[in-house]
């Protein structure tokens, strides 16, 4: 059965375009204008994965992100965005959002960051099967901990200390990661192949942006700083 995306976008010719590439590709397609007709369709079919464009008349992409994930909403939501600058980009993810593409994109760029969220909400067996960094998790596993974090993979909680983490899905993953690979340093590739499914190249700023805004709910006044830059490389978590 076809995995349905729910597309908001109030350009008519981005909207037609998008909507026959997605259509080609496999998916059923649900098309609206604006975030009115966007949260009346999430409501009513709820779809595989949303694609809503920041800037629309009335209710924008980003209220929208932010309704359904008020509501409980979970369902992964990929924002297209002419903004270029971090502090948007983080706006997007703070919302609730779980990926971006910047305008003008790469139809096939679209593709790829649908198929990694998609992958990754799939059940086990279902859809590519990518091998995690790690050795695979014991069934009975319940928690991981290093440097100070605590997380539950199970109920997807997360722990610095005494603090519980408010972390998206990406960003889970992402400390997921990093934390089951303790004092490990991981490049940008193979961080992006674990987390996205598809490494988007060097001139990609997608990495950093997560990165950065996970620092931000993880850091403490006073506290050791966990998420380490290795330049010209990638990332390690560590206390030092």
């Amino acid at each position: 059965m076809p995995q349905t995306v729910l597309l908001a976008e109030d350009d008519r010719a981005i909207r037609n375009a998008l909507e026959r590439a997605l259509t080609l590709e496999g998916y059923q397609v649900m098309a609206v204008a604006d975030g009115v007709e966007a949260l009346a369709q999430a409501h009513r079919n709820r779809p595989d994965v949303l694609v809503l464009d920041v800037m629309m008349p009335g209710i924008d992409g980003l209220q929208v992100c932010r309704v359904l994930r008020a509501e409980g909403n979970r369902t992964p939501i990929l924002m297209l965005t002419a903004l270029v600058e971090t502090a948007d980009r983080i706006a997007g993810l703070d919302a609730g959002a779980d990926d971006y593409v910047v305008k003008p994109f790469d139809v096939e760029e679209v593709f790829a960051r649908l198929r990694a969220l998609l992958r990754r909400t799939s059940p086990v067996g279902v859809g590519s099967a990518t091998a995690p960094a790690e050795a695979p998790r014991p069934v009975l596993e319940r928690f991981i901990e290093a440097a100070g974090i605590r997380m539950d993979p199970q109920a997807r909680r997360a722990w610095r200390g005494a603090r519980e983490l408010e972390l998206t899905r990406t960003e889970f993953e992402l400390l997921e990661l990093l934390v089951r690979n303790t004092g490990i340093v991981l490049d940008h590739s193979t961080i992006y192949d674990r987390i996205w499914g598809y490494d988007f190249g060097p001139g990609s700023k997608n990495l950093a942006v997560y990165v950065g805004y996970l620092r931000r709910k993880l850091d403490e006044p006073g506290a050791a700083q966990l998420i380490h830059t290795v330049r010209g490389v990638g990332y390690v978590l560590r206390e030092d």
